[in-house]
């Protein structure tokens, strides 16, 4: 009787195995990017490759600061950032392993330093402007210099409170130092800036005439023109301040329990599917070369070189940008 009882738990214990056995491999992936952004990306994966994966949404200061607090405890497996900072941020923490050479090789720019996080996708800063009240030769090769017009007072807008804003300021800070930096914000106040929490109302109120300008990001912009707006691009110099390139990312955590799924997972994020429809419905930059792009859009090759050379990861000093914006009443 013993040996039968022992025999029918072996069998369930052996069945339950197979079971478990049986059950696709999941991840957990933490970002800040949007929901509308990450989702088609992750059910197309999950389709085509076999592995779940668990989304936590929220913004990178948010997730960064749960990934310190969680420790070793953290279900994570990737952290998946809209700011090159927020990666910089968790490399220097130590929450990012190094990524194998085939991963870092896939994208043709942008890869940090540290080795330990990828760029998934790019936005160019660039000034918005309606082209029936400025003409092009108006405006400044420069944003340094973009201040320095009075015609500007009260006609411009930009969005303090926005991570792309910020993420500009913070360069300003590593290329121009600090005293510009300020400098260019106290001139920049006094022409009365209208501020705006996010581009979108920024971009529309370019449309309404609130406003003749704005500092932006380039999809902004091409979204609007896509659906009939008339609102013009104007690119400032290349390795201008002003022509920063945004840069969008992905590493993979310490924690990770999968990290082979999680390169998977990467590995798929750069694929000519998903890079060529972000750029289809997004109209961001691919970070891989063979991407069909919008003719509103710079070519690709054109728009990889425009940005500043600065060591990406250094973007991670948000809170001294922070800390200068509140000292002006700018935030």
């Amino acid at each position: 009787m013993l040996v039968r009882f022992a025999l029918v738990c072996l069998g369930l214990l052996l069945v339950l195995t197979a079971l478990s056995s049986a059950q696709p491999p999941t991840i957990t992936v933490y970002t800040g990017r949007g929901q509308g952004f990450v989702e088609p990306a992750v059910r197309e994966f999950e389709r085509d490759v076999g592995i779940r994966v668990q989304v936590r949404l929220g913004r990178d200061a948010e997730l960064l600061a749960a990934l310190q607090e969680e420790g070793a405890r953290s279900p994570a497996d990737v952290f998946w950032a809209n700011t090159s900072g927020a990666l910089g941020a968790a490399a220097q923490a130590g929450l990012l392993v190094p990524l194998s050479e085939g991963l870092v090789r896939r994208p043709v720019a942008f890869v940090p330093r540290s080795r330990r996080w990828v760029p998934l996708t790019v936005r160019l800063r660039v000034l918005a402007y309606n082209p029936a009240k400025v003409r092009p030769e108006e405006l400044p090769a420069s944003v340094m210099r973009l201040p320095g017009e009075a015609r500007w007072r009260g006609r411009i807008g930009w969005t303090p409170p926005y991570s792309s804003f910020q993420d500009f300021i913070t360069a300003m800070r590593i290329i121009h130092g600090e005293a510009r930096t300020r400098a260019w914000l106290e001139a920049m106040k006094a022409l009365e800036p209208k501020a705006y929490t996010s581009n979108p109302p920024m971009i529309e109120a370019i449309r309404a005439g609130e406003i003749d300008i704005a500092l932006t990001n380039h999809y902004y912009v091409a979204r609007f023109q896509r659906v009939g707006y008339t609102v013009a691009t104007h690119y400032f110099a290349p390795h201008d301040v002003g022509s920063l390139a945004l840069v969008t990312g992905a590493g993979i955590l310490r924690t990770s329990r999968n990290p082979q799924a999680a390169t998977r997972f990467l590995e798929y994020l750069l694929g000519p599917k998903i890079q060529q429809f972000w750029a289809n419905e997004h109209l961001e930059y691919p970070v891989v070369r063979g991407i069909v792009l919008s003719p509103s859009l710079l070519p690709f090759d054109q728009a990889i070189r425009r940005s500043p050379r600065i060591d990406f990861e250094a973007l991670r000093d948000l809170e001294g940008t922070l800390r200068l914006l509140r000292e002006l009443g700018i935030l």
